[in-house]
């Protein structure tokens, strides 16, 4: 079925759902969650081996042990673990590019101040299971809380249909140091995390992407102010800017990789060429057919996908700031990308040109690859060594600077009526040394 639309006709009902596209919506399982978070919080571990024994008819124990570790190590092969440390090369340069510095100015004759860096002192990260497994996760959730000096990074993970822990997921763990791994999904890895079992330590922010019962659970246990959160990441999602000079194909390709990830995947391209837009259109009927994880990418492109076509370039941008997307590949003519990318004000990470797909970057090139997802790139970036970091204010004073500021502290104390403010300045500026 053709997913072509042309803007400037289109019904604003359509246009509508195509930018709501498949937003997680967890209040169908919020109450249940509730439950889960309660339960954990009151029978810790019990209550994960009971789930898992009940739900799924297996025997789980909740740590993962060393010796987990050493076997998936020998089941990867020479190549995974070759992969493995260029993309955390890549993943690690970046973070350290990204990170701020400390730093102490003085910004007025005797009035210094500045701000201390400092990373949070634990960590829980959750690394998905379900569809897929994800070591490459496990790279960009980790490496920054490395980067950032976190002291204490704990995973947790689903189990398999056996009990165990996809191999791959704990080569990449190892790899990179870490073994204090858990085998516990969706809302029950949260509430243990949050409050902590006799065997999964508490931690102080929990980040990472999962499914509805995972993202339902960090909402409601950061509302009950027990554990921060990084951000609320929903399915995955692709729009491709293009004009004529675009390859079809190209575009075919990058549609199909994010729309095997999940029936809720978006896949979107929005572009100023007729032409291209046909020529998409027939490439996709065709491959969705073809490719591998074809029963996917055929249910989520009939439901969240479409081919878009403006009248110009200004037209396509404003549909990307509206859009806001996960992820942005611009397609353009060479001496077209500045001006597009000056434009754009809304994405979670941006691919420009046509031998950068999303794929490289979900992957290796360096920056992180959990992103906003549903329109929140309007409001924020994707996860960054920020996310493992907080920056302290510090201020110091010298005596000689105390009078100019106390005449301003007055003022404003009054007009808010707050004496004591002001005389917790006043009674410093009787005593200190002229």
């Amino acid at each position: 079925m053709s997913r072509l639309i042309y803007l400037s006709r289109a019904e604003k009902r359509v246009l509508e759902r195509l930018v709501k596209r498949a937003q997680m919506d967890v209040s169908s399982v919020e109450s249940e969650v509730k439950r889960i978070i309660e339960d954990v919080r009151t029978r810790g571990d019990r209550a994960i081996v009971d789930f898992y024994k009940k739900m799924y008819g297996i025997e789980i124990d909740v740590k993962v042990h060393t010796e987990e570790f050493e076997k998936a190590r020998e089941m990867v092969s020479t190549e995974f673990i070759e992969a493995l440390d260029y993309a955390s090369r890549n993943i690690r340069e970046f973070c350290r590019a990204q990170k701020p510095r400390s730093w102490f100015s003085e910004i007025r004759r005797g009035v210094y101040v500045g701000q201390i860096v400092k990373p949070i002192e634990s960590v829980g990260v959750y690394i998905p299971g379900g569809r897929a497994a994800y070591p490459s996760t496990a790279l960009m959730t980790v490496i920054p809380a490395l980067e950032a000096g976190v002291e204490r990074v704990v995973v947790t993970t689903p189990p398999d249909e056996k009990g165990g822990v996809n191999p791959y997921v704990l080569a990449a763990l190892d790899f990179l140091g870490i073994r204090e791994a858990y085998r516990v999904g969706g809302a029950h890895a949260v509430a243990a995390m949050a409050f902590g079992t006799e065997t999964v330590p508490r931690v102080q922010k929990i980040v990472g992407p999962g499914g509805i019962w995972f993202t339902a659970a960090k909402a409601i246990a950061r509302g009950m102010g027990f554990v921060d959160i990084d951000f609320i990441a929903g399915p995955s999602e692709v729009l491709v800017l293009a004009d004529e000079t675009a390859d079809p194909e190209y575009i075919a390709y990058d549609l199909i990789s994010q729309l095997e990830h999940d029936v809720s995947a978006s896949a979107v391209l929005v572009t100023t060429s007729e032409a291209l837009a046909k020529e998409v259109d027939r490439l996709m009927e065709e491959l969705v057919n073809t490719v591998e994880r074809g029963d996917i990418v055929r249910k989520a492109y009939d439901s969240y996908g479409a081919i878009v076509v403006v009248e110009d370039i200004d037209k396509a941008v404003e549909f990307v700031n509206e859009y806001a997307p996960e992820h942005l590949e611009v397609h353009v003519a060479p001496d077209k990308v500045a001006s597009v990318l000056s434009k754009v004000e809304n994405a979670g990470s941006i691919f420009v040109g046509r031998y950068t797909p999303v794929a490289l970057g979900d992957y290796v090139l360096g920056p992180n690859h959990v992103l906003p997802t549903g329109g929140y790139a309007k409001v924020r970036g994707g996860l960054s060594i920020l996310d493992y970091l907080k920056m302290v204010d510090i201020a110091m004073v010298e005596p000689e600077a105390l009078g100019d500021l106390a005449k301003y502290v007055h003022v404003l104390a009054l007009s808010e009526g707050l004496v004591n403010h002001y005389k917790a300045v006043e009674v410093r500026l009787r005593k200190a040394p002229s």
